[in-house]
């Protein structure tokens, strides 16, 4: 994978494993609203934040229930995004709301842009024009969005099958299911 610089304002579009992302450093407001209009999305839309492991994510977590710690250990890294109670570290810019998802994808390609990130985490979204579908390689990443972010060549250029993670709010004793997604639980 190729060395990154990560500058100000710096979007990056790169493959994961369920759809292609866009992702900026979660502290980087000029690129957090730079995804905002590249994709034409709401900015009441949350991003969410990704990782290559969970101990850089719990920062951002105000709390996590004991049955979360289970989900994590059984299906992460993979294809499920947990929503939790945010901390004060989480930017009104990145969500409106009181609660942030989190992701650990299985994917070298992100993993290895993580670790080149200060701080091991991205706010992210899916890499496409709000109300189109993500793109499915880096050629088309490529032809889309190089004028506006980097793209990460990634390690083999195989189509995802575009299915976007599974989403899970844990809050209170239990949790909920708000999207079936890759993951099947």
């Amino acid at each position: 994978m190729q060395k990154i610089n990560n500058k100000k304002g710096e979007v990056f579009a790169f493959k994961t494993d369920t759809v292609w992302g866009f992702g900026c450093h979660p502290n980087d407001i000029m690129a957090i609203k730079k995804i905002y209009e590249i994709k034409k999305r709401d900015v009441k839309k949350p991003l969410i934040l990704m990782s290559y492991d969970f101990e850089p994510l719990k920062k951002y977590i105000k709390e996590i229930p004991n049955y979360a710690y289970e989900l994590i250990e059984k299906y992460l890294p993979g294809g499920l995004t947990l929503i939790f109670k945010k901390t004060d570290l989480v930017s009104d810019e990145i969500t409106k709301t009181d609660t942030i998802g989190i992701r650990i994808p299985n994917s070298p390609d992100f993993c290895e842009l993580a670790k080149q990130i200060e701080g091991g985490v991205l706010a992210t979204t899916s890499c496409n024009i709000t109300q189109e579908p993500p793109v499915e390689t880096y050629q088309e990443a490529y032809e889309k969005f190089s004028n506006v972010a980097t793209i990460i060549q990634p390690i083999e250029d195989v189509k995802n099958e575009n299915i976007p993670s599974t989403v899970i709010l844990c809050e209170n004793d239990e949790y909920k299911f708000l999207r079936q997604g890759a993951l099947k639980l």
